[in-house]
């Protein structure tokens, strides 16, 4: 129950944090979009303002050409016809600059070509006037300036008016977007940073919990490891305990069935020594009884230094009874070697490791110095790459190594030159050890099996007692290591020992 708590609560953080995040990624996007069309929304109010405002410099051009083409009539003073025309080269700029302003509302893309119109026609009177003045016609140029400038100014007047009505509408409706998309950014934001401030809130509120619901449970686990401690050294203690009792049985009964095993040695041996005798014997009560059936006095009479040939069931009793021999002989030997083979797993059991440096391509050479003559005699080869130096105990490796070396000489494919590498290497504080051969390989079914106590995999012609991989094993094991095998019948079969490189033994090297 307090996992699944556990589980639900990060989940809802989990949920809260995924929610907080994508609140500020939509507040930021939605913030954007708003910024921007606010920001469109503004220019289209300066916009408006730049219209009205040129709206007021064309009018302005106008009366100014106005203005300079009366004073010209009156004064015929040449500054202001250089005024006038100056005025008048603004004026249709001024109204293409307006044109293109004003392209993006119907309205008064019609208002400016009557205004266009209305300007043109008003720029040709004020050319005439001029005209008359150059020919020395000022009554007439005043006349004309005065009798035709009632439409055209008032129709210009009204037009003005007008687009600039148009411009103020416009003005007043972009003015109000430009309102609503800044309120509503507004309101985004606020609510958008209300909603993370909840959802923070509810996250630490969470995250108090879970610390709490934290610091809760490592009390209990500091407590459960006090008692697990206390617990486990109890147990260890047990076991170290049954450990060593174990081995004392197996060391006392071990050499306790030696004393039988001699008795049983020592009889099988006489019965060997008596088996002529009896034979003998058995031959001329034969013989006897076939010479002189009625007379059993005959028997003495037979030469007692002549021995006298066994009958035909008699033959085959004998060799029945030398066979049998033979057997209890054979057992009694592997009994023999067996129970010395305990005996040594027992003492190896007992011993305590003693951690050296160790030069481990010296200990690996003497190794091989020691089986150079079974490799030669199996045409075999032993490869040695560079290995690392490790700290362990000496015994226990020359007996690992010279038991792996020793298993892949005896195992090599007949016929075959046996090739044999032994590298290693250093890896996160061990150093892997790699016996490779190419020899018979092992079924994978069997690659758990062979590291058993008297167990053997495949065929079975070679001498063994199952011992040597078991003790290669409770070795490795004891040394905080581990050792596996990988093999394929007829590829050949690699062992990996793994080793700390700088193990303490203190404790560990007699737990085992």
């Amino acid at each position: 129950m307090t996992r699944d708590k556990a589980r639900r609560r990060t989940l809802w953080q989990i949920a809260l944090l995924s929610a907080g995040f994508l609140v500020l990624v939509a507040i930021s996007v939605i913030s954007i979009v708003l910024v921007n069309k606010a920001r469109d929304d503004s220019r289209w109010v300066v916009h408006t303002v730049e219209v009205e405002n040129q709206i007021s410099t064309v009018l302005l051009d106008i009366r100014r050409a106005e203005s300079a083409a009366r004073g010209y009539l009156l004064t015929s003073q040449p500054k202001f016809l250089a005024e006038h025309e100056t005025a008048i080269q603004r004026i249709l700029p001024g109204i293409d600059t307006l044109t293109r302003q004003i392209s993006d509302s119907p309205v008064q893309i019609e208002n400016s070509k009557k205004f266009r119109e209305f300007i043109e026609l008003r720029l040709a009177e004020f050319t005439k006037a001029v005209d008359f003045v150059k020919r020395n016609d000022i009554p007439g140029g005043v006349a004309m300036l005065r009798d035709g400038s009632g439409t055209a100014v008032q129709r210009i007047t009204e037009i003005a008016t007008a687009m600039r009505a148009e411009e103020d509408r416009l003005f007043q409706a972009r003015t109000a977007a430009a309102d609503r998309s800044q309120t509503l950014a507004a309101v985004v934001t606020t609510a958008g940073s209300g909603l993370v401030l909840l959802l923070a809130g509810a996250s630490l509120f969470l995250v108090r919990r879970s610390t709490r619901a934290r610091d809760e449970a490592e009390r209990q686990l500091r407590d459960n490891n006090l008692n697990l401690e206390a617990t486990v050294e109890t147990r260890t203690a047990d076991l170290r305990e049954a450990n060593e009792e174990i081995q004392r049985f197996a060391y006392i009964v071990s050499h306790d069935l030696r004393s039988p095993l001699v008795n049983i040695m020592g009889f099988t041996s006489e019965l060997e020594e008596l088996r002529n005798d009896i034979f003998t014997r058995i031959a001329k009560y034969s013989r006897a009884a076939a010479a002189a059936p009625a007379i059993p006095e005959a028997i003495n009479d037979l030469d007692p230094g002549v021995s006298p040939e066994l009958q035909a069931e008699d033959k085959q009793l004998s060799q029945d009874f030398s066979e049998a021999l033979g057997f209890i002989k054979s057992s009694i030997g592997k009994m023999d070697r067996l129970i010395s083979a305990i005996l040594n797993l027992t003492r190896e059991g007992r011993r305590d490791f003693r951690p050296v440096e160790i030069d481990t391509r010296e200990l690996i050479e003497t190794i091989i110095s020691s089986v150079a003559h079974q490799a030669s005699e199996a045409n075999a080869q032993i490869r040695v790459e560079p290995l690392p130096n490790i700290v362990s105990d000496r015994l226990a490796l020359e007996q690992i190594f010279s038991n792996l070396v020793d298993n892949a000489l005896k195992y090599l494919k007949p016929g075959v030159p046996g090739d044999i590498l032994i590298k290693g290497r250093p890896k996160l504080g061990f150093v892997i050890f790699e016996i490779t051969d190419n020899g018979r390989g092992i079924d994978p079914k069997d690659h758990q099996r062979i590291f058993d106590l008297f167990r053997r995999a495949g065929l079975q012609d070679r001498p063994g007692q199952g011992i040597g991989l078991a003790h290669v094993h409770a070795l490795v094991r004891r040394m905080g290591g581990t050792i596996n095998v990988s093999s394929e019948l007829h590829k050949g079969s690699t062992f990996t020992v793994t080793l700390p490189a700088q193990w303490n033994f203190g404790t560990q090297g007699k737990e085992e």
